[in-house]
């Protein structure tokens, strides 16, 4: 049985919706290729990165929410094939502009900010939109490979094109995350001039929990990987589910760290979980300012920040199987602090 089929029910693929996208997609392809020359990078990127159920999600849900950006929607995702004409449907539906008589208003659904594992709801809240990305990246047995390898055998300069139309379609900054490129950070962030990285980081200890409870979930339990297989995966796969995870996370994390460390400071941003709950607006305010550096949106194009003036974090231990010490205890061993 592959990963995917030992899904539990809940989180289960639809077959014949993944056909139904398969083949409109693939009909709608050269379509796609007519919007392509607008490809000009005009608007930053914004591309987060970190492990999974770092709070990534939560801090998606909020940059959707501010109006400063794009984002790729759960509509839009349905056309990870010919997103460039998805983008175009999605504002023919939804874009104030273009209502007439108020004929249909049916899509313009809020965003809140409720996920479960990664997943939103409503046609304009944030979709993770993996099988765009899988579309440029030749990953197979891994999610990674030497970097030569992916230059030569991916199409990151396609996804570059595909990005900058979509953003100039919406004529704003594009952000979206870019979780399967966590130990491809260099190679991403060649394509452009005007990438903003935004490392997420949580509290490692919670950090271990919440993925160990992604498993659970997902799988039905806590033994079967979960997320991107990185480089260490073949090693990490089989050992006790805590030191699984507890070295998935060290590994991104590292990473990480190593890849946004070349970087200039006005293309990257280290958001903390824990305290970007306490004050979003404060990192609303790194984000304009570091897009305005880069000259990846105009002053004017900045919106007042309306959002939320604090969040709850999650951070209370939860798990039954392992304790807190526990988790204090593998994850210094396998992070080698």
């Amino acid at each position: 049985m592959t990963v995917s089929e030992s899904r539990t029910e809940k989180y289960a693929r639809v077959s014949e919706l993944e056909a139904l996208l398969k083949d409109l997609n693939g009909n709608l392809a050269s379509t796609n290729e007519n919007y392509l020359g607008e490809s000009v990078e005009r608007f930053s990127k914004i591309f987060l990165i970190g492990p999974h159920r770092s709070g990534s999600t939560l801090f998606m849900q909020w940059l959707a929410n501010s109006g400063l950006v794009a984002y790729p929607t759960n509509l839009l995702s349905r056309f990870y094939g010919a997103p460039l004409v998805g983008a175009k449907i999605q504002q023919l539906l939804t874009d104030p502009r273009f209502n007439f008589r108020n004929e249909i208003l049916d899509f313009n659904s809020e965003i809140n900010f409720s996920s479960d594992n990664g997943k939103t709801k409503g046609a304009l809240a944030p979709n993770e939109f993996w099988y765009f990305w899988r579309r440029f990246l030749p990953f197979d047995q891994l999610d990674y490979l030497p970097s030569s390898e992916l230059k030569e055998k991916g199409n990151l300069a396609g996804f570059r094109d595909e990005l900058n139309a979509l953003a100039n379609i919406f004529e704003k900054p594009f952000a979206m995350k870019a979780m399967i490129m966590n130990q491809h950070i260099a190679e991403l962030a060649e394509q452009f001039d005007k990438p903003l990285f935004v490392w997420i980081r949580r509290d490692p200890i919670f950090n271990i929990q919440s993925a160990l409870e992604a498993r659970k979930r997902q799988y039905g339990d806590i033994n079967t990987w979960y997320s991107f297989k990185i480089k260490e995966y073949p090693h990490l796969k089989d050992l006790d589910p805590l030191e699984s995870v507890a070295g998935q996370i060290a590994a991104i994390n590292r990473s990480v760290d190593l890849g946004i460390a070349e970087i200039q400071d006005h293309m990257k941003l280290v958001v903390q979980y824990e305290d970007f709950c306490q004050r979003p607006e404060h990192y609303f305010d790194e984000i304009t300012s570091r897009l305005i550096e880069q000259g990846g949106i105009d002053e004017g194009g900045i919106p007042a920040y309306c959002g939320e003036a604090c969040f709850s974090n999650t951070n209370d231990w939860r798990l039954k199987e392992y304790s807190q010490d526990d988790a204090v205890r593998v994850y210094k061993t396998m992070s080698g602090r």
